[in-house]
């Protein structure tokens, strides 16, 4: 998929984990692994707005658009 999301390196260098995040943003932590794995066709503004705000971030540092063979 030629959407990256980067949810692994905000994380690190928040020094948050995975389940603190879930809890934080109010989603499951298997969606979150989902999302963070990149397996997710499809995400909530919500869920984005509140990954932000969780991770203190833009949602451009979240997502990355890498070119691919779709």
């Amino acid at each position: 998929m030629p959407i990256i999301v980067e949810i692994d390196v905000l994380l690190a260098k928040r020094k948050m984990s995975v389940g603190e995040l879930a809890d934080r943003v109010g989603i499951t932590p298997a969606n979150l692994a989902v999302l963070k794995n990149g397996r997710a066709k499809a995400m909530r503004f919500s869920t984005l707005a509140a990954l932000c705000e969780a991770l203190e971030c833009q949602p451009g540092d979240l997502l990355r658009w890498e070119a691919g063979d779709e």
